[in-house]
């Protein structure tokens, strides 16, 4: 056989096997990938996982794997120092800012030439301030009406000692005249002068006063709201003593040279309307489980009072006494000593 001859045989025989090959990897498919039951929600979820998975599922050369592997763990290892280095940046401002807050708060303290001893006492001062301003009416400093009502409500419940307790309301003559005629500026010092004439003529034998500073006095004088004010007497031997009170209350109103506060009151002074309910305290388990009902009760018949003294244009103070009996108020007959 000629050489030419044999070497194009042998070229067929080349490109034939060269043809077998491609049709023999044509016929082979990828390995399928599974998840394995372990992987949550079938991802992997840690690095080692994830080496573990592109070894026994993608089943790629050992180079390649490792190649990969690497890649990855480059990435992740990027993202996670950027991911530090956010946090340490978001720290690191947060401790700028606490400490600027904190400079700021010694700066106040030196500047005060504060021991140790006077901050304490400027924060428990502070404490004090802020829940003082919760419970006391800003105008006059007595305490508002929702503070009264917790300390009455708590009194009825509790007490046990006393005989007679009484709870009144005290309302300014035709305030709307002063407002209207003066203006609210002089409306407004009325209101004022008022509660302090109030405070001035409280003493401790008379078991009326705004709220000791100490917690020790259980009396109660605070402002309802406009211009009307209310009261309790917690403590009474007896129930004429609460009239007495009210009356001097309305003296000391009377008696006050109301042009000092402006010339123009000369012409009408100020007065005031009082309506006082005296109750017969009787055993505290009466008392208890309708301690609200029953503050309210006194309340709103103290307010009656109040105004009926007004449109009788009274000059003294009106009084009922009351009782409970089988959990309701009921009137005491003046006949009964």
């Amino acid at each position: 056989m000629k050489p030419e001859a044999r070497h194009e045989e042998h070229a067929d025989s080349d490109n034939d096997a060269e043809t077998q090959r491609r049709r023999s990897m044509a016929n082979v498919r990828p390995p399928k990938v599974t998840m394995t039951s372990d992987l949550v929600g079938g991802v992997p979820g840690t690095r080692a996982e994830l080496q573990t998975w592109i070894h026994d599922r993608l089943h790629l050369p050992a180079d390649t794997e490792a190649a990969l592997c690497a890649a990855v763990e480059h990435v992740m290892a990027r993202q996670e120092r950027r991911w530090q280095d956010s946090k340490d940046d978001a720290i690191k401002a947060l401790l700028e800012g606490f400490a600027e807050r904190m400079t700021a708060l010694r700066n106040e303290i030196q500047a005060r030439d504060a021991t140790v001893a006077n901050i304490s006492h400027y924060f428990e001062r502070l404490v004090g301030e802020l829940t003082d301003k919760t419970r006391r009416d800003p105008k006059t400093k007595l305490m508002n009406f929702g503070r009264f009502m917790e300390q009455l409500e708590s009194f009825l419940a509790l007490e046990q000692r006393t005989r007679w307790c009484a709870v009144g309301l005290v309302d300014i003559t035709a305030f709307k005249w002063y407002n209207d005629a003066l203006g609210h500026a002089i409306g407004d010092r009325i209101i004022e002068r008022v509660a302090g004439i109030l405070g001035e003529q409280i003493r401790s034998d008379d078991l009326i006063a705004i709220e000791s500073e100490r917690g020790k006095s259980r009396d109660l004088h605070a402002r309802l709201g406009g211009d009307e004010f209310c009261f309790l007497i917690p403590d009474l031997a007896d129930y004429g003593v609460a009239w007495l009170i009210a009356e001097r209350f309305r003296d000391a109103v009377e008696r006050f040279d109301w042009t000092q506060e402006d010339p123009r009151l000369e012409v009408q002074p100020v007065r005031v309307d009082v309506g006082v309910v005296c109750l017969s305290m009787g055993p505290v388990a009466e008392r208890r489980s309708i301690a609200r009902k029953l503050a309210g009760e006194l309340i709103d018949r103290a307010d009656k009072l109040m105004y009926d003294a007004k449109g009788e244009r009274a000059s003294h103070a009106f009084t009922m006494r009351v009782r409970l009996e089988k959990g309701r108020l009921v009137e005491i007959p003046n006949e009964e000593g």
